[in-house]
């Protein structure tokens, strides 16, 4: 087993704390098990070491990694996870008797009834709240939150002002105490209970700290980037003044800020909770090209927060193409060529910022009959309830005899969301689909419902009842009639305790109507939102990013890049410096997923190409590759957008007899020299003419701008590479 240098620096650390900054595909595990191996046999006892790994899976791979790694009858420490540290720190505090033995919530069904008890007890006065408390995406928010508030280690009160949260969830914080009270009184737990409950024991009580501390001379963190505070804090705790501790991971990578994680924890963090630490880069990937290596170096660019470090190709990595489409035609293409290349589908993946984005593709997948699989079942587009139901509506225009089926009704009467319990729809649904007729003022079906909810239904109802009307309506026309008769977007928002949430659901809808809108026979597309379709073996995988992480494929289609959808933002949820800078990160993740093939596809028609598809520098980076890759390249020099980042790379191959040069500037396109972008200058560019900024966006040494031109409409620039000057000298 060959081993580079800075995989050889990293094993042989002589002693003291350890940053390993380590690109996607640097081969870190097998680095981490032979640094544990070295330490063996520098007779460390494997006792004294602990080996903390992100997830099980990791755990396991790692443990046969190690164990293939070692001699035989080699003795080997403790490999965890988090919650199994946790778990096992908790059974020694309860056997010293500090903590009282609780059960664990292993099922989501059992914290959702624990959650949705909660929430009836603290909304108990205000009754027409509780029915929208007790909604599926709103439990699931408070789940989140409850999680959050452990992994933070904050008082409740102090973190919910800063999630952003709907207004209607301002019960939040009562409802965490109120399931801290019902936990402690049936004695039970979540799994984010197992680092909470004995870091809170520990850290209120320092004879209980000096006697769990002192037991490790050396700790290894894998995927250290992506460790919430009470993590970070039960490390600290456990290593003491005595264990030297090694954090391996890429603040590239962190996508989990959702969940409590942070770039900083890698960076600034470390040193601040740990002091002074050797930093080790881990810069050779093994995984894919000078292509792609180029192009994830150029995407991470304008961050501020991440490491000074370039992803290198290692010598014998594949010759990873780039290319970008557009639509689910694009895929269908790069498949069907993998195919021909004697390729097998399994081992093509699609990755979309989120699940609303795969909807297109996975009926264009179904048209095509290509095998498809999903990393969650549930996500299947016609297993989704809004899209059920919408396939409903469709259905009911066609088939007016399924009036009178009450289970479509209990359906329709239900999605989009009317905020009224099941049983009190399904009752209802039977009733209407026996008389056909909306019931009479004083009937008990109706005065168990709030007076809002009875309006809403008897809308609901005249709906149904109007649709046989119009089913000769093309699919598209009629969605939107639908969509816009129930409210959609503002019952989806509303429903959504997160703001993204409600976002995802109302895209979902506007994915389907431009999926209808080329649909000539409206029965072949209600058809094919009814396909009892599921996952094939041998078929393309379709994930979210954040699910790929730590996964590779060698062919990779990222799809849905376009400006609002990834970056995400709106209107109402615009982008901070922060976000985007976390959404220029994921965008890192998963365009380094691929080994040989990257595709990069957006939508084109009114969606705007993403910002990351100009900032990865795609184009440039295989010109460069190719130029690598010549036996002999030519003497004159390759013209690149952004030679800085390409040169830095070039020298770090050892191949500096390619020369680089940025564009020649005309008089007329002169960069501006304005120090700073601001909205309402004036600016000139040299094909689009006058304009005048209309917002500033993203790292301000390297802004991206949005241009209102007089003869070009609305554009996106990167600031400091077009061909622009400022026509005002500074801001107001």
């Amino acid at each position: 087993m060959r081993l580079t240098r800075q995989q050889q620096a990293v094993i042989h650390h002589a002693g003291g704390h350890a940053r390993v900054a380590a690109v996607a595909g640097a081969g870190k595990t097998t680095t981490m098990a032979a640094r544990v191996l070295h330490l063996l046999a520098q007779g460390v006892a494997p006792k004294r070491m602990l080996v903390l790994m992100f997830n099980r899976s990791a755990r396991e791979d790692f443990q046969r990694r190690l164990s293939s790694m070692a001699p035989p009858g080699q003795a080997l420490p403790d490999v965890r996870t988090f919650h199994s540290l946790g778990h096992r720190l908790s059974q020694s505090l309860c056997r010293w008797g500090v903590l009282q033995p609780r059960r664990l919530l292993s099922a989501d069904w059992q914290l959702e009834r624990l959650l949705r008890q909660a929430s009836l007890s603290v909304l108990e006065h205000e009754r027409e709240r509780r029915d929208a408390a007790l909604e599926s995406d709103r439990l699931e928010t408070l789940a989140h939150y409850c999680a959050l508030v452990k992994a933070e280690m904050l008082a409740p009160e102090a973190l919910y002002p800063r999630l952003a949260l709907d207004v209607d969830t301002d019960y939040f914080p009562a409802a965490f105490h109120e399931a801290e009270r019902l936990l402690h009184e049936d004695g039970v737990m979540t799994y984010a209970d197992l680092l909470y409950r004995p870091l809170k024991v520990l850290e209120a009580d320092e004879t209980l700290r000096a006697r769990v501390a002192g037991f490790l001379d050396h700790v290894i963190i894998d995927e250290y980037q992506d460790i919430n505070a009470a993590q970070q804090r039960l490390l600290a705790l456990l290593a003491g003044d005595q264990a030297d501790v090694m954090a391996v991971g890429d603040a590239n990578q962190c996508i989990y800020e959702w969940r409590g994680a942070r770039p900083d924890t890698m960076l600034a963090d470390f040193t601040a909770t740990f002091g002074k630490a050797q930093d080790y880069p881990l810069s050779v990937t093994f995984r894919h090209g000078h292509a792609l290596a180029l192009s994830a170096n150029y995407a991470i660019a304008a961050n501020r927060r991440r490491p000074d470090q370039l992803c290198l190709a290692g010598p014998a990595t594949p010759a990873t193409r780039v290319a970008v489409g557009q639509g689910s035609r694009a895929l269908l293409d790069a498949l069907t060529d993998w195919q021909a290349r004697g390729r097998p589908l399994a081992e093509a993946c699609l990755l979309v910022r989120s699940w609303a984005l795969s909807v297109p593709f996975q009926l264009a997948l179904l048209q095509a009959g290509l095998p498809f699989r999903l990393s969650r079942e549930d996500r299947f587009v016609f297993r989704l309830p809004l899209v059920q139901a919408l396939a409903g509506y469709l259905r009911l225009a066609r088939q007016p005899n399924l009036l009178h089926d009450p289970a479509l009704l209990l359906l329709l009467l239900s999605q989009p969301t009317t905020f009224v319990a099941r049983e009190k729809l399904w009752r209802l649904a039977c009733r209407l689909a026996d008389t056909q007729r909306w019931p009479e003022r004083g009937d008990p079906q109706l005065t168990e419902l709030k007076a809002l909810q009875r309006k809403t239904l008897k809308k609901r109802w005249a709906l149904l009842c109007e649709l046989p009307k119009l089913g000769a309506w093309p699919p598209a026309k009629l969605l939107r009639y639908v969509v816009d008769a129930v409210e959609a977007e503002k019952v989806l928002k509303r429903a959504a305790a997160r703001r993204d949430k409600g976002e995802e659901d109302v895209r979902l809808l506007d994915v389907l109507i431009e999926q209808a809108q080329s649909a000539a026979d409206p029965d072949a597309f209600i058809e094919l939102l009814q396909r009892p379709v599921h996952n094939q073996a041998g078929g393309v995988l379709i994930s979210t990013v954040h699910a790929a992480k730590g996964l590779e494929w060698p062919l990779v289609a990222v799809a849905g890049i376009n400006e609002e959808d990834f970056p995400h933002y709106s209107r109402d949820n615009p982008l901070t410096d922060e976000r985007l800078e976390e959404e220029r990160r994921l965008f890192y993740v998963g365009i380094t997923r691929a080994r040989e093939e990257l595709r990069l596809i957006h939508d084109g028609g009114e969606h705007r190409p993403s910002r990351f598809l100009a900032e990865c520098a795609w184009q440039d980076a295989m010109a460069i590759a190719d130029r690598l890759a010549a036996d002999a390249p030519p003497a004159a020099p390759l013209t690149v957008d952004s030679p800085d980042i390409a040169r830095r790379y070039l020298a770090a191959v050892a191949r500096d007899d390619i020369t680089l040069e940025a564009p020649s500037q005309t008089p007329e396109a002169m960069p501006s020299t304005a120090g700073e972008f601001f909205p309402g200058q004036r600016l000139r560019h040299a094909v689009f003419g006058d304009g005048e900024v209309a917002a500033v966006e993203g790292n301000p040494d390297d802004p991206v701008i949005d241009v209102r031109f007089q003869r070009a409409g609305r554009r996106r620039l990167m600031a400091r590479r077009a061909p622009i000057e400022s026509l005002d000298s500074a801001a107001p």
